[in-house]
């Protein structure tokens, strides 16, 4: 059978050739030398070379059937891990990979997602990751291929996301041909991000990448959750399994996340009941519904406001405790802080204002008694300066935090006294018109400039919700960047409707996030939503094609302030404090001259657009459109003209 397939492959180069579709001469089949003679490197340009880069010859391939590959045993680890997913820009280094998935694994858990920038691939990894709740992998090629993809490997890290990196390499030098493949292959491929993953090994045998593989596995899903990365060496892809040789496809073994031990959550119960005005500050503290349920039952029990730092989200938006608007007057008042997976507890009670020699301050307190609980307590690493600045809690405790909250509610209610009960009680009313009046402030704040062209972040977040608030939706972009008015005016009620953002404050994760996000909430039946900001996508607009190609339903409509805000205003501010010209500011900082036709972008890379639309009036008709294409299950974009933010 399999002879015939390349007797028919040579038939049909044979006849390329004779009707002048194919150039190269293609040589005659010739029995294999028993001493190969010594390979010589053919001058850039020349057919020897064209060859050595991707040709391949009658001579070369014929004798070479390869009926067990090593890549077909990758690809069952990942149908034996629940891998639904593989992104990958197209590179030789796991080629042998690339191949198994399509024809051994039929294309099909894991399906290939196919990128077109190393960086989108890893990305989409990452957002998908904060949706379905489990990782996604990602095939990078060698070294150019993970440099590309370091940047969105790095969000992932800073965001503890877990992403399964599968990096092709070359690692034996008698078997790379002359030029690129020696470029593109390294020593010891894992020191160009291992301070910036959790895991890496460099495998030498497909039962020792099995036993790595597994491992890395179960290291990205066990908190802190971050990426891993595995070298799927290209030998060990390529060449033959032997039949003698039995391969062992270890089990997986989930661990239980590290949970707090009694003696700790008995000394941060006590201080939490003998305050009388707790706080309770969030950031990824929920990885689950039950994570968010979690926290609510531990503000209810307490009468403590809640503010969510929107890692993930934390807290229904929609609970009377939920008040992160209120937050700077809440840390003043507060005389017991309890952090959860904080990635910033000391800037949570001090403060650094931006003026010469950086004075910080403590905003909380005195008195306040502070409980942080992070599985961050335990890593750290020292080149990457994520871990944020030191800070000795009142009880510092290493665990996760939802595994750890049952047994912090369990000590709290059993200590509790029935006048703390009651004191407990009589504290609702004045928190709930608290939440009454922030929510109406909220609302207040965003009618200004209600009808304003370009159009206000406000509106342009209200008329979404308008249209989403009845289906089951996600929003997967970070709405800080929009003054978090989703976060003030929308109702977040369920963990999956918000998956936080970049991590590292990468510019670049928005768009393939998203995609990535989307991805999951396709196999929910779900409407995924993104707010794109204009620069963030330049970066990576490729990731546009990706969405048509798979057809990802996605409302993505753009912040296209036409300037890189954050840096506008870092330039006001410089020349105001050096008493310089402060209208240069656009200097640099802007996306004008020409502006960008985000519509036009989008519609050649196939995906449905509308734009550059600038009217408030007009947005009602254009997100009823756009929605109507992403409910039939194909991507849109809106471009929309906004308010700096």
């Amino acid at each position: 059978m399999e002879d015939a397939k390349y007797l028919g492959r040579r038939s049909f180069i044979k006849a390329s050739v004779l009707a002048g579709i194919a150039t190269p001469t293609i040589p005659a089949l010739a029995k294999r030398e028993s001493t190969p003679a010594p390979s010589k490197v053919s001058p850039p340009g020349s057919a020897a070379a064209t060859a050595e880069n991707g040709a391949i010859s009658e001579a070369d391939d014929a004798p070479h059937l390869i009926h067990r590959p090593g890549s077909d045993f990758m690809v069952d680890l990942l149908k034996a891990t629940d891998t639904r997913y593989v992104s990958a820009m197209a590179g030789s280094t796991f080629r042998g990979l690339h191949e198994s998935i399509v024809n051994y694994g039929g294309n099909k858990a894991p399906e290939l997602i196919v990128c077109v920038h190393e960086e989108i691939s890893a990305g989409i990894a990452h957002g998908y990751a904060k949706v379905a709740n489990k990782p996604m992998a990602c095939l990078v090629h060698s070294t150019v291929g993970l440099l590309h993809a370091s940047m969105a490997i790095y969000n992932a890290w800073c965001d503890r996301a877990p992403i399964m990196v599968i990096a092709g390499n070359g690692l034996d030098a008698t078997k790379r041909r002359p030029g690129v493949e020696w470029v593109h292959s390294a020593q010891d491929l894992g020191a160009l991000v291992r301070e910036y993953i959790k895991y890496d090994d460099a495998p030498i045998s497909l039962q020792h990448y099995a036993e790595s593989y597994m491992r890395a596995h179960e290291l990205s899903m066990t908190p802190p959750y971050e990426p891993v990365m595995i070298v799927a060496d290209s030998e060990l892809q390529e060449e033959e399994v032997d039949a003698d040789i039995e391969l062992r496809i270890p089990a997986p073994a989930p661990v239980s996340p590290p949970a707090a031990p009694p003696e700790a959550i008995d000394r941060a119960a006590d201080i939490l009941l003998a305050a009388s005005a707790p706080l309770i500050v969030a950031d990824r503290a929920a990885r689950s519904q039950r994570g968010v349920e979690l926290i609510v039952q531990l503000a209810e029990i307490l009468g403590a406001p809640v503010i969510d730092r929107a890692g993930r989200l934390n807290m229904p938006t929609t609970h009377f405790l939920c008040q992160t608007s209120l937050q700077n007057t809440l840390i003043r008042e507060a005389d017991a802080i309890i952090g959860l997976e904080l990635t910033d507890l000391w800037g949570t009670i001090n403060s650094v204002p931006d003026v010469p020699g950086r004075p910080s301050r403590r905003v909380a307190r005195p008195e306040a008694k502070v409980i942080g609980i992070s599985t961050g307590y335990g890593y750290v690493r020292s080149v990457v300066q994520d871990a944020q600045r030191y800070f000795a809690a009142d009880v510092a405790i290493a665990a996760d935090a939802e595994a750890s909250l049952p047994s912090l509610i369990t000590a709290i209610d059993r200590k509790m006294s029935g006048a703390q009960r009651e004191a407990v009680a009589a504290k609702k009313a004045r928190l709930r018109s608290a939440y009454a009046e922030m929510r109406a402030s909220d609302a207040a704040a965003a009618a200004i400039g209600w009808d304003a062209s370009p159009i206000s972040t406000a509106r342009l977040s209200m008329e979404i919700w308008e249209q989403i608030k009845d289906l089951d939706w996600g929003l997967v972009s970070n709405h800080a960047f929009i003054s978090s008015w989703p976060q003030r005016l929308w109702d977040f009620t369920k963990y999956h409707q918000y998956i936080g953002g970049e991590g590292g404050y990468g510019v670049g994760y928005g768009a393939p996030a998203a995609v990535g996000a989307a991805l999951a909430h396709r196999d929910a039946d779900r409407i995924a939503v993104a707010i794109q900001c204009d620069g963030d996508l330049m970066m990576l607009p490729g990731t546009l094609w990706t969405a048509a190609h798979h057809r990802i339903p996605l409302l993505m409509v753009m912040h296209n302030n036409r300037s890189w805000h954050q840096e506008t205003m870092h330039l006001k501010r410089m020349a105001g404090r050096r008493d310089r010209d402060p209208h240069t500011w656009a200097v640099g900082t802007t996306i004008t001259d020409p502006e960008i036709d985000f519509a036009k972008i989008a519609k050649g890379m196939g995906v449905y657009a509308e734009g550059p639309i600038s009217k408030p009036a007009e947005l009602k008709g254009a997100l009823s459109r756009a929605l109507a294409v992403v409910r039939s299950g194909q991507p849109a974009l809106l471009d929309t003209l906004t308010q700096m933010r």
